[in-house]
């Protein structure tokens, strides 16, 4: 949980952000109106190669979602971040992100030049651009975490979107287990229905986690993660916690 707060500030909706979080620092997301999507992308800041792996972190912890208690894992085994703080509950690893096809064909095709701020944006062309910032390209885009979206997997495979998950006020807090670099983009989830481009505002807040102690319940909650915390505990030079 976070302890101390740094500075706050708002993601418009349609606003692409990045920012690097240092080892114990948190972040928290808060959906100001209720009905927001958030696609998260996740990197080592200090060696970018070694990004956010979703079914790793799916696999590991024997979860289709992401909620209080869960970890991110990275392609190296490491724990990019926690997630020590939920009010929504269920968080999309799985559903995609929004493109430039699924903008067009569901919202039209507005550009900046005539719309302004109306202009209709794509969740994977922003975060492209952000990530262009940091020397990285279209081979760096790994899936995205859809922070406060739902998508409810059914026993014979098949995945619907579940509207009204987040609620206004609603919250999620990241504790960064390694210097992260995060990605966000306020945007449509690429299931969320409708015809109206209207993506919602969220609340950052960037303040200082205390670290995971041996009961943490992020490192308790899955055998798997108690190996990960220590592996990463290792990366840095620091003891690991019995």
């Amino acid at each position: 949980m976070m302890q101390s707060i740094l500075w706050e500030e708002e993601l418009r909706g349609g606003q692409t952000w990045s920012y690097v979080l240092k080892r114990g620092a948190a972040l928290r997301l808060t959906d100001v109106e209720g009905g927001a999507n958030v696609s998260a992308l996740f990197y080592n800041a200090d060696f970018p190669e070694e990004r956010y792996n979703m079914p790793d972190t799916l696999k590991a912890q024997h979860i289709a979602r992401l909620t209080e208690g869960f970890v991110l894992y990275s392609d190296m085994g490491h724990i990019l971040c926690s997630i020590t703080s939920d009010s929504v509950g269920w968080h999309d690893p799985i559903g995609g992100t929004l493109n430039a096809a699924i903008v067009h064909a569901k919202y039209g095709e507005k550009d900046y030049q005539r719309h302004r701020n109306e202009w209709t944006q794509s969740s994977r062309e922003s975060l492209l651009l952000e990530l262009a910032k940091y020397s990285l390209g279209p081979r760096d885009l790994t899936p995205t975490v859809n922070f406060f979206s739902k998508v409810q997997v059914e026993a014979d495979g098949s995945m619907h979107y579940v509207p009204g998950n987040s609620k206004p006020g609603a919250h999620v807090e990241l504790r960064a287990e390694m210097n992260v670099l995060v990605l966000l983009s306020a945007n449509h989830h690429p299931m969320e229905p409708g015809t109206v481009y209207a993506p919602k505002p969220v609340q950052l807040t960037v303040g200082q986690a205390a670290p995971a102690a041996a009961d943490d319940p992020c490192r308790v909650s899955r055998p798997e993660n108690g190996r990960g915390f220590t592996l990463t505990e290792r990366y840095f030079g620091a003891e690991a916690r019995p």
